[in-house]
């Protein structure tokens, strides 16, 4: 593909990061000395290649995305062109090695670019975000060489995917799920239905999970890789709040047929795979909403210093100051929080509860911050023209997928049990 300041910043990342780490401490009475030569940066501190990578998605996302924005939305559809933008970019890649068509790339790299477009159109946002942080990252992980050679160079550079574990009945009971897999010769055959599944309207590569032994519980469920092709049926796209341009459809599987070297990760992992694989994903959600609550905050705030009343900006009335500073708390929190769940990955450090608490507490903020952002606008907030309405019909989403808030609230206490009992 033709190389653009996108990619190339993106392919800058693959060189060795200088982490800030803690050096060793002497203990001496109260004080700690640390080595001189070790500095420990704050989590605003990013490489030049993640600097670069932020500011070429910046561009793209306001001058390629940002036209196409209410037209989407309106129209309830993710503009081709748009996707093949992405691709084009190498913003379907990131993590992806070079060798294998992608970027090669960090996690954080990932993460700052889903924030980025969540600033402009969440819907765009987690088109990528699934794509990567979910499906990219199964078959890096998992996969055999076979199946990266294969995949990965097609995931990094023409074909979206999607990731089918949510059915009917089993949402946040993931693995009571019903589709079944039976072994025939060297194939497997798949049966039963999914629902609620991002991307799946343009998606051409889908994880599919399905049980292969009942029997044996969750501990049955693998997970298969399929192409539409193979006979996906997409049965209903959904009509919904927000993110209205990214597609969510129910599909049905009548006996697909998928080759026995489609399991990815081995028969009866599939659990082991989705679990991990929601941890990381959780952080691409919270960057999701933290773009979007700071979107929301960047349309609206100068707003409030051009709007005259009463002989003064409202933004310099006390009532309406304090609003805005509360605000940019909340979106320093979940900031701080994104980013340190999104290092401590990159770390090889456990981040479970870490993530849980950056999905939980970024979602809440962007429902709160793009809802005062309306009215901090008045009117004006109210209508389409603006966009800044959109953001808070987008924001309601964080709170449901890639697990509920009361799922990620009981993560979270089942950690502090887990230490203080």
């Amino acid at each position: 593909m033709a190389s653009t300041l996108l990619r190339s910043s993106l392919r800058l990342a693959v060189k060795p990061r200088l982490l800030n780490v803690v050096g060793s401490r002497t203990l001496t009475s109260s004080r700690c000395i640390r080595s001189e030569n070790v500095s420990i940066g704050s989590l605003h501190n990013f490489t030049d290649e993640e600097n670069m990578l932020r500011e070429a998605v910046q561009r793209f996302a306001v001058d390629v995305v940002g036209p196409k924005v209410r037209e989407m939305d309106e129209n309830e559809n993710m503009d081709p062109s748009i996707i093949k933008a992405l691709f084009d970019q190498g913003l379907m890649g990131i993590e992806t090695s070079e060798e294998h068509g992608g970027a090669g790339g960090s996690f954080t790299s990932a993460i700052i670019a889903i924030e980025e477009l969540a600033k402009v159109d969440p819907s765009v946002s987690v088109l990528c975000d699934v794509h990567n942080t979910l499906v990219n990252t199964i078959f890096r992980s998992y996969g055999t060489e076979a199946q990266k050679e294969k995949w990965l160079p097609q995931l990094a550079e023409s074909r979206l995917s999607s990731f089918c574990l949510s059915e009917p009945g089993s949402g946040s009971d993931a693995f009571a799920l019903q589709t079944r897999a039976k072994q025939d010769g060297d194939d497997w055959i798949i049966n039963g239905t999914k629902m609620w599944i991002t991307n799946s309207y343009e998606a051409e590569i889908f994880l599919i999970f399905a049980n292969i032994d009942p029997s044996k519980g969750y501990k049955g469920i693998t997970c298969f890789v399929a192409t539409k092709d193979m006979g996906i049926e997409i049965m209903k796209k959904e009509q919904k709040l927000g993110i209205r341009a990214s597609s969510t459809c129910s599909l049905n599987f009548d006996n697909l047929r998928i080759p026995k070297e489609n399991i990815i990760g081995g028969e009866g992992n599939g659990y082991k795979i989705a679990i991990q694989i929601l941890n990381e994903g959780r952080i691409g959600i919270a960057a999701q909403m933290l773009g979007l609550a700071q979107g929301a905050f960047d349309k609206a705030v100068p707003y409030t210093y051009q709007r005259t009343q009463f002989g003064q900006p409202i933004g310099t009335f006390q009532g309406m100051q304090f609003q805005i500073a509360q605000a940019a708390i909340e979106l320093e929190s979940a900031r701080l929080l994104t980013y340190n769940a999104a290092r401590l990955k990159e770390e090889g450090r456990p981040f479970t509860k870490e993530a849980a608490m950056a999905k939980y507490w970024a979602s809440q903020v962007a429902q709160k911050v793009s809802g005062s952002a309306i009215e901090w606008a008045g009117g004006v907030g109210f209508t389409r023209e603006t966009g800044i309405e959109k953001f808070w019909r987008d924001s309601k989403i964080g709170a449901i997928y890639e697990g509920t808030s009361n799922i990620q609230l009981q993560t979270i206490a089942k950690f502090i049990q887990k230490e203080y009992s």
